[in-house]
């Protein structure tokens, strides 16, 4: 990639980013009344993060890059393609069976054998789900296994 090819990826991200950010400003505010953390800590964090990256890309772009190849492109077009399905089951199956999907997938992808990658994606799933529920008393959805 040239360095037209990191301005022109550092450009979309910036978009991307801005667009994410004013989609995270968006959110109601929670019922009473405005905290320092809500739903929309997260995803304004992770929105300036990749603004930053961005910027770089655009400021400093890389004239040695080069576009990834064969097994490469693969790989990261595998990775991309569990993201999206991941972003499209998170509320239908909820955050612990997609993550638990998403993580395995992507660690077997990585070489961990499945029994390992699908048994690491279940437990970091459990453990950020009790973390964001219990600790930052922040709801991520249940899905499938929400009680009624």
């Amino acid at each position: 990639m040239t360095s037209l090819g990191d301005r022109t990826l550092g450009l979309g991200l910036l978009v991307l980013a801005v667009a994410y950010g004013w989609a995270a400003q968006q959110w109601p505010e929670p019922f009473g009344g405005a905290e320092g953390v809500g739903p929309e800590t997260f995803p304004t964090i992770l929105s300036v993060v990749l603004v930053a990256g961005s910027l770089y890309l655009m400021i400093k772009p890389d004239p040695d890059a080069q576009w990834p190849m064969g097994k490469s492109a693969l790989e990261l077009l595998i990775s991309v393609v569990v993201l999206v399905v991941y972003a499209f089951l998170l509320e239908p199956l909820g955050f612990i069976v997609s993550t638990t999907l998403a993580v395995g997938v992507l660690s077997w992808r990585m070489g961990a054998a499945p029994k390992r990658a699908f048994i690491t994606g279940l437990v970091s799933a459990v453990v950020v789900f009790v973390l964001f529920n219990y600790g930052l008393s922040l709801s991520l959805p249940a899905g499938l296994l929400e009680v009624h």
